[in-house]
């Protein structure tokens, strides 16, 4: 399971609003949550699909959460959006159902109470319309 990685990751991009991430602090987390070359791996294709695609998943977010528009949400769901969309529309390995409930699970950690429903109720969206 990449529960850990994918709480890892959530940092990352989290940490990545408010300033630039340097590879020291990305080094500094994969070591402290003890992650092995394998999840390393899978948090580093994910954040190189986010940079590539960021115009287009911010697209997408924009487009399905109606009264929110992505620049106005809260750091920690738009983190968590960025990361699942990416997971959803660019690799296949990755099971949609688990996409969306690690992301509504970490959003129950890590946001507000209503986030979860809320990131759940979007990304089934884009499911439905992939």
């Amino acid at each position: 399971m990449r529960t850990t990685a994918r709480e890892t990751l959530f940092k990352i991009v989290f940490a990545s609003q408010f300033s630039q991430v340097d590879e020291g602090f990305k080094s500094a987390l994969y070591k402290t949550d003890k992650l092995d070359e394998k999840d390393i791996s899978y948090c580093e294709n994910i954040l190189g699909l986010i940079g590539e695609h960021c115009g287009e998943i911010a697209g997408i977010i924009d487009g399905h959460s109606r009264l929110f528009p992505e620049s106005r949400l809260f750091p920690a769901d738009r983190s968590l959006l960025q990361i699942a969309i990416a997971e959803i529309l660019y690799c296949d390995d990755v099971p949609e159902a688990v996409s969306v409930n690690e992301a509504a699970n970490i959003a129950s950690k890590y946001s507000t109470d209503k986030s979860a429903s809320f990131i759940s109720g979007v990304l089934a969206e884009i499911i439905r319309e992939k």
